[in-house]
């Protein structure tokens, strides 16, 4: 009942700022035009309070699921009515439809680029005011990569680095810091094995990313937890699923080796070009028969189709970044997380990812729930910007009903230089809502049947 309650207030909360926020683009740039809006509500049904100024009643009504704006000449279910310009003595300035179609484009646009700028902020304020990286004082690198330079190193898992460069006992953080200064050369270091030091050096190539924490280029993982991997959510049929694993399963090895984050399971999925795999699992306490599973291919790497949770024993500290580092690492979140929304439509388009593995109301409540309960900031920003960039671009999407569904059929309109029959968008939208209806049913049917608490109903 409390994980419910915090997924519900999370969830609550969550949506409710992005929907604001996304009326308020509306509300802004329709004021800006000369529309005149009846309502700004924060929240929807009854009104519990508000106040009234000029022609706008702004109020905060009983149902807190985000809210709406209402302008003169647009009907809350998106079909506009209007007088008609040549009726003179009816004609209304104020009125939505009595405005010219690039002002109402405007409009339409405003919702999902203030999604978008909200998204922008979010990840500006967490990078450049509170930005937490591992507190991990010991070095220990956890995998090497076969054939990298690591390995051409000589680097093992379970070293120690005592010195790198001229730096020693190097913590997790100035080990990145030194790495990214030192890109396409080659570094001295000193490393702990077996109780005994070697000294040996590593070329680090170009492209690693150390201001994101990773050098796999190099074939250099570093251990964050003494923990072994704990799955927090399993995808729809994914290997994982078939092979009987469950959220909150932990993977002690993978074919004996003892990982404890994913991404050196993954590069060592890579390196095994997708053979099958023995995990050793522990269940509540208790450890299982060793189970094999095959990973799939998916975007040219293995898989298995499982999401860990960060290490529980891992705490992280400030390190907040300056305004020019923070607006180029919130610039390349949006972007980054905007290309993977619309890489994942363009497989739906072309059948590469199932309808099954999209997630709804259901699914972001439980995954706010989720982020409120991680002891860092990373998760909470991180969830709140990407759904705000979610609802941004799903909102551009040309479909009725939707912005992207009233641009383009203004854009229609320029085209033809005249109104679309008002019958015939009527239909439009009616068909559009009942498609809209089905769909959302759909996906929250999906997201219930993956709650831990049907799991056993599944075969």
């Amino acid at each position: 009942m409390h994980d419910f309650l915090v997924s519900a207030v999370a969830f609550i909360v969550l949506v409710g700022l992005m929907v604001v926020v996304h009326e308020f683009g509306h509300f802004l740039v329709a004021k800006l035009c000369g529309v005149r809006v009846e309502a700004f509500s924060v929240g929807f049904g009854p009104r519990l309070f508000g106040v009234r100024y000029g022609d706008t009643d702004y109020k905060v009504c009983l149902l807190p699921l985000g809210g709406f704006v209402k302008m003169t000449g647009e009907t809350p279910d998106g079909i506009q009515t209007g007088s008609a310009p040549e009726n003179v003595a009816d004609y209304d300035p104020g009125s939505f439809m009595n405005h010219p179609r690039w002002q109402r484009m405007l409009i339409g646009v405003a919702g999902p680029v203030f999604n978008f700028i909200l998204a922008f902020v979010l990840m500006l304020i967490y990078f450049n005011f509170i930005h937490e990286v591992p507190d991990i004082r010991t070095v220990k690198i956890e995998w090497v990569t076969p054939g990298s330079a690591a390995d051409q190193a000589g680097l093992k898992p379970g070293d120690v680095v005592t010195r790198f460069d001229n730096t020693p006992n190097p913590d997790f953080q100035k080990l990145h810091d030194i790495a990214g200064d030192h890109k396409n050369q080659t570094v001295p270091l000193s490393i702990e094995r077996d109780g005994s030091t070697v000294q040996t050096s590593i070329h680090l190539p170009g492209n690693i990313d150390p201001v994101h924490y990773d050098l796999s280029k190099a074939g250099l993982f570093v251990q964050y937890g003494n923990g072994p991997i704990q799955i927090e959510q399993i995808s729809n049929d994914s290997p994982a699923q078939h092979a009987g694993l469950q959220s909150g399963d932990k993977i002690l090895s993978a074919d004996g080796h003892p990982f404890h984050t994913v991404m050196p399971l993954v590069d060592y999925m890579q390196v095994s070009k997708g053979k099958p795999m023995t995990l050793s699992i522990e269940r509540k306490g208790a450890k299982l028969p060793p189970l094999t599973v095959q990973p799939y291919q998916q975007d040219g790497a293995w898989r298995l189709g499982f999401q860990g949770s960060f290490p529980e024993d891992v705490a992280v500290r400030p390190e907040p970044m300056n305004f020019s580092d923070a607006v180029a690492e919130s610039r390349d979140f949006c972007a980054d997380s905007s290309l993977l929304i619309v890489n994942v439509l363009k497989k739906l388009v072309t059948h590469k990812v199932s309808v099954k593995q999209l997630s709804g109301p259901v699914g972001i409540a439980v995954a706010a729930g989720q982020a409120v309960k991680e002891p860092d900031w990373s998760a909470k920003f991180g969830l709140a910007a990407s759904i705000s960039l979610n609802l941004g671009i799903l909102n551009l999407l040309p479909f009725p009903i939707l912005d992207g569904g009233l641009i383009l059929l203004l854009a229609v309109e320029s085209i033809m230089r005249r109104d679309i029959n008002m019958i015939v968008k009527e239909r439009i939208y009616q068909a559009a809502f009942v498609v809209l209806v089905v769909f959302t049913a759909f996906i929250m049917f999906n997201d219930v049947s993956k709650l831990q608490m049907f799991k056993h109903l599944k075969p």
